[in-house]
């Protein structure tokens, strides 16, 4: 009875982990020296076409790409203030966001959606892929900061460079549904939002 049982509740624990380590960072890794650590983040950079790239055109380029084109052996992390990258070879790079800008990912949804608190520009799946939306971002004291119409990246996802050390709202609207979600763009604050549900 206790085997049986256990078996099915093993996979869908498994499952889980696996669905939710989507949008999961890259594991901690141990400290080499400077001049390797230099010398791995120049390899990773230029094996994947992103050497001579900032963080903010990496994060740009990486979020923008078709979901079939995505790297397979490449982890790309944004947290607050820098960006997170590693590959299958044991390199890892570390990019410093500006420090006037934050980069906040949205995956609007009507049905499905999932945890997310970093957003991860390779692995990352948003329900509503290259669907056009209207995203107002509105600041506490009432300034709109941004209201546009975007098209939601092939992964679902629509990123947004927003002031640093502000909190607001996020709204967003397609085809007549809408979506409001508080938010703020300090040292502690997520960059992947998952939790607009449309209605």
């Amino acid at each position: 009875m206790t085997a049986r049982r256990f078996v099915p509740a093993v996979t869908v624990a498994a499952l889980a982990a696996l669905f939710l380590a989507g949008c999961a960072a890259p594991a901690a890794q141990s400290e080499p020296d400077a001049t390797s650590t230099a010398s791995a983040a120049s390899e990773l950079l230029a094996a994947h076409d992103l050497d001579g790239l900032d963080a903010r055109e990496v994060v740009d380029r990486l979020d923008a790409l078709p979901v079939a084109g995505r790297p397979a052996d490449l982890i790309a992390s944004v947290r607050p203030d820098h960006v997170e990258l590693s590959d299958d070879q044991g390199r890892t790079a570390s990019l410093p966001l500006p420090d006037d800008v934050f980069y906040t990912s949205v995956a609007p949804y009507a049905d499905r959606t999932h945890d997310c608190f970093f957003h991860s520009l390779t692995t990352c799946l948003g329900e509503l892929s290259n669907a056009d939306v209207r995203v107002i971002v509105t600041a506490s004291d009432g300034t709109v900061v941004l209201d546009e119409m975007r098209t939601t990246n092939d992964n679902g996802f629509v990123g947004l460079w927003l002031p640093r050390g502000i909190q607001g709202t996020i709204t967003v609207e397609s085809e007549g549904l809408r979506a409001s979600q508080a938010f703020a763009t300090d040292a502690d604050s997520p960059t992947c939002l998952t939790t607009l549900q449309l209605s």
